[in-house]
């Protein structure tokens, strides 16, 4: 067994490759870019090497710093974790060359399968059915539209050296082909050093479900069941679960042995991922093959009970595998939510900056029920512009699928960020839509659900209720305290009945609050003819961001933010200003005059922090709605900025190479 190894990455998952090493008893070496200096995976690794600036290509994707640095430190063997150099055949064979074991499987596995235009290509050879598409290299715009036009529309843009999302486009028209084909060679150049682009027919109404293989250099090959991963956005996956919710034991079975059959045809060796778009009949076909650890790996762990980071660890010391396919048996259900930094209220736009609060939930397994956080971040961190947008990876283990999906909701209300826009509150929202907690699935989820975007879950009338009571004992615990720090008799005081308005949006109630030594009794009443009482058990003191309560007998966490005269209240993704008044106060709001927004409908402005890409039109020039204006790059991501109606550019403020703030002006418009 190794006695040393480096892990050739960053953020969550360099963190979680410690800990396995750490329970092992071996010691780990971290790299790190300039801009990671003060990150977690530094702090945790018994030594760090820096590697150069912070952009990617200039330090993680550099094969000789990562092959020095292993040597310096007298590494035995690299980890590469997942993106950046973990599907580079290069990189394995210059470790090769260096005598250094690549905890991975062999090049020849690395190269057929990691590049996805040739594992195409190999998976036809093998009888494996697989998507229709044009397999080779495509040249040039004009290539990729006739070839898009011979498959028939819609098809998927997809980079050959691509995984996470990167360098991905979905195309329903020839000018869609143009416009995705750029940017897909753009973001695949960014962010794997190759801009070689490929194109397959989109099948609609597909589930992704993929397969987990592990084997040794034996030929020892087993498979550990299969993920569910359709719910995504731009493509990438932002929550899964093992098992399925749709596969019968015969499709699972048929999958896992066709996934078995791919992995020993190119003799792979460590931990694997077969991936399929299954339609709605359970026809499955091969999408593509991950020749290293994959994101959500963690829910497969939770149901089999198997450390996959240990198992990959062991296959590249030379140990066989312990296990055979009958060892294999799924236990309960488990859910992975990915916690990013974005905006869900701006089309999920990238958000970066300092974690001003960063609490995640305890982990802990009590009762049967699980709560896992992978994560590489801590509070007081940055969040920087030149990488991926995770923050964490919240995962959920319980006996049955809907005590998992009721667990992951509790998990998310007690998941405070604040200092930078994350998805907490869109995560929760999904947990609690009937398709979803009935297993209606298909990656255009999102799309389907959400087609103006996201705005918050509607706050059901029962939640509204009760949410008013907790809004009005917190103010009443609030004003007791301050008539203690002024001196005043809170004995008194609180034998008495506080009387509020409490609004939310265009509702009001009237609440009556009485303090008790651990809570309060609520009366909220609408009109006289219709009081509903609560019993609030809760520890609450002013100035705790979360309030843990039992409201009738029922446990609930509810997150607060004071905003100007406002009470924020976040819960079960619903997110609302109630304002806690005296009457009086309420009576004589209505005539307070409303803040008018700023029309800035003549100015492009830059909806997240980034560096601009291009500037695609001229002063003087007119433009159409919907024609392309700039291109401004975040965290490894494209995003193309369109004008909304036709217009005039009269003056532009920023130029290719620039780096913007949220909101800053790019252009003008007549």
């Amino acid at each position: 067994m190794f006695s040393k190894i480096l892990i050739a990455n960053r953020g969550e998952i360099a963190c979680r490759v410690i800990k396995t090493a750490r329970k092992m008893g071996i010691s780990t070496v971290a790299v790190y870019s300039e801009a990671d200096a003060d990150a977690l995976h530094v702090e945790m690794a018994d030594e760090a090497v820096l590697i150069g600036p912070a952009p990617a290509a200039e330090s993680y994707l550099v094969i000789d710093k990562i092959i020095d640095a292993a040597k310096k430190t007298g590494a035995e063997a690299i980890h590469p974790g997942y993106g950046f150099l973990s599907e580079n055949a290069e990189f394995a064979k210059a470790l090769d060359r260096a005598g250094i074991r690549f905890i991975g499987p062999n090049i020849d596995a690395i190269s057929i399968m990691g590049d996805k235009i040739e594992s195409k290509k190999f998976a036809n050879e093998a009888q494996v059915s697989t998507v229709p598409g044009y397999l080779g290299v495509i040249g040039s715009t004009d290539e990729a539209i006739k070839i898009a036009s011979d498959i028939g529309y819609p098809v998927m843009i997809k980079a050959s050296a691509g995984g996470g999302g990167k360098g991905m486009r979905i195309a329903w028209s020839e000018d869609e082909v143009a416009q995705g084909f750029e940017s897909s060679m753009n973001e695949a150049r960014s962010s794997f050093g190759d801009d070689r682009v490929f194109i397959e027919k989109f099948i609609t109404e597909p589930r992704h479900i993929e397969i987990q293989v592990l084997a040794d250099k034996s030929g020892n090959t087993i498979y550990l069941g299969e993920r569910e991963c359709s719910i995504q956005r731009r493509n990438q996956k932002v929550i899964e679960e093992a098992p399925s919710p749709f596969l019968d034991p015969e499709t699972r079975r048929a999958m896992g042995e066709q996934a078995v059959a791919l992995a020993k045809a190119v003799q792979y060796e460590s931990a694997g991922t077969v991936e399929f778009i299954v339609d709605k009949e359970r026809n499955f076909y091969f999408l593509e093959m991950n020749t290293r650890l994959q994101v959500e790996h963690p829910v497969t762990e939770l149901i089999t009970g198997i450390d996959l980071v240990e198992q990959m660890i062991r296959v590249a010391a030379g140990e066989k595998l312990k296990l055979t396919q009958d060892d294999i048996k799924l236990d309960g259900w488990a859910i992975e939510s990915r916690i990013y930094a974005e905006d869900p209220f701006r089309n999920f736009l990238p958000s970066i900056g300092r974690l001003v609060e960063y609490r995640p939930p305890e982990e802990e397994v009590k009762g049967g029920l699980t709560v896992r956080n992978d994560t590489g971040v801590y509070e007081g961190g940055e969040i920087s512009l030149y990488y991926d947008p995770m923050i964490a990876k919240l995962c959920t283990h319980a006996p049955t699928r809907e005590l998992a999906i009721d667990h992951m909701a509790d998990a998310l209300d007690g998941f405070r960020i604040r200092g930078i826009q994350h998805n907490v509150a869109f995560l929760a929202a999904v947990m609690m839509q009937d398709r979803f907690r009935d297993g209606r699935l298909t990656t255009n989820y999102i799309a389907e659900e959400f087609p103006d975007g996201f705005s918050g879950a509607e706050l059901k009338e029962s939640d509204r209720l009760w949410l008013s009571a907790i809004a009005a004992f917190m103010h009443s615990k609030d004003v007791a305290r301050r008539f203690a720090v002024e001196g005043q008799a809170f004995e008194r005081e609180a034998e008495k009945s506080f009387e509020w308005a409490v609004s939310v949006g265009v509702q009001k109630v009237i609440a009556i609050v009485a303090l008790e030594e651990n809570g309060a009794t609520v009366s909220i009443a609408e009109d006289i003819d219709s009081a509903n009482q609560y019993t609030i058990e809760s520890a609450w003191s002013p100035g705790d961001a979360t309030i843990e309560a039992r409201v009738n007998g029922t446990d609930v966490l509810v997150q607060s933010d004071r905003h100007m005269e406002a009470r924020t209240l976040s819960y079960r993704g619903t997110k609302n200003d109630f304002y806690v008044r005296t009457p009086r106060a309420a009576d004589l709001s209505v005539f307070m005059p409303e803040k008018v927004a700023a029309d800035t409908s003549k100015f492009l402005m830059c909806p997240m922090p980034g560096l601009v890409v291009s500037i695609n039109v001229e002063e003087g020039q007119e433009v159409k709605a919907g024609e392309a204006l700039a291109v401004v790059e975040a965290m490894k991501m494209e995003n193309v900025l369109s004008a909304e109606r036709d217009a005039v550019v009269s003056k532009i403020l920023a130029k290719a190479g620039d780096s913007l703030a949220v909101d800053e002006v790019i252009m003008e418009f007549e």
